[in-house]
């Protein structure tokens, strides 16, 4: 069955921040920010170190230490703000971080498996084929369960021997980001952030991870894509690009604004917002 292009946006989930302050140890980071990112749409965070960039994401995601002093974050209109992050995570949300940890005596195999069988036990989301009753049983086993990773594997262009390894133990920078990457491909959130995802790696590593992102982007889910370079822009193309400066988004614009962010750095965005206000 088809859907119409009127029908297609009437289902199109949403994530919204409203007037978003965020502080951390009693410093306030994060000072009034406001955004909407659909699924379909790709949207970049730029900005220099100490912006908020990472803050913004742990706050979307329910860290304990990212206190919410003002504002509301909504999924589908649902008022998540004082959710745990698990229950986020089961709404649809994923966060990809910046230094993954190593947890050492559990496989990637199991870490995933256990990841999705949670978030289906919750019945938040559905599965990608058939009804939700049928695919639910059909992943209950290991050996589908499996095959259902494998063909993420594939379609990313990892080595399956990553999954006997301890998550992320021993593993390289570009190997944890792949890593991350898998993991996003095999939980298929509605909304993913990605907190600099191109950070540490290789110009092929790069290209590797921008490969699999621009594979599993499309019209089920939303990106909000944090990095402080051009470069991973130039492999995966932003629909919307915003500047965060002392933690306010201080310009938006689409993904030429980045090329000019590449040819200026930063300072003129900081100069004509303080003109501006």
């Amino acid at each position: 069955m088809r859907v119409s292009l009127h029908a297609r946006c009437d289902l199109m989930k949403t994530l919204e921040i409203k007037d978003l302050h965020v502080s951390v140890e009693g410093k306030e980071i994060l000072k009034g920010i406001n955004l909407q990112i659909k699924q379909g749409e790709v949207h970049a965070i730029m900005g220099p170190n100490g912006s908020g960039k990472s803050t913004l994401s742990y706050a979307i995601m329910g860290h304990p230490k990212y206190v919410i002093m003002e504002g509301h974050i909504l999924l589908d209109g649902q008022d998540i703000t004082k959710l745990s992050p698990d229950k986020r995570a089961q709404l649809g949300l994923f966060l990809a971080f910046q230094y993954p940890h190593e947890i050492s005596g559990v496989s990637v195999f199991n870490f995933l498996r256990n990841a999705y069988t949670s978030l289906q036990a919750n019945g938040t989301r559905t599965p990608e084929a058939g009804t939700p009753e049928n695919r639910a049983k059909e992943l209950q086993s290991i050996k589908e369960f499996r095959s259902h990773v494998q063909e993420k594997i594939k379609l990313l262009g990892i080595s399956d021997d990553i999954l006997k390894r301890y998550l992320n133990e021993g593993f390289s920078g570009g190997e944890k980001k792949r890593c991350e990457i898998l993991q996003l491909a095999v939980l298929n959130p509605k909304i993913a952030i990605l907190d600099e995802t191109d950070s540490g790696l290789d110009i092929d590593a790069l290209k590797t991870v921008a490969q699999g992102m621009n594979a599993l982007a499309g019209p089920e889910m939303g990106v909000l894509l944090i990095t402080h370079y051009n470069r991973i822009l130039n492999y995966i193309k932003p629909h919307f690009v915003h500047v965060l400066i002392d933690g306010k988004i201080a310009k938006s614009g689409t993904s030429e604004l980045a090329q000019e962010l590449e040819e200026k750095g930063y300072d003129w965005v900081k100069n004509e917002s303080q003109v501006a206000a």
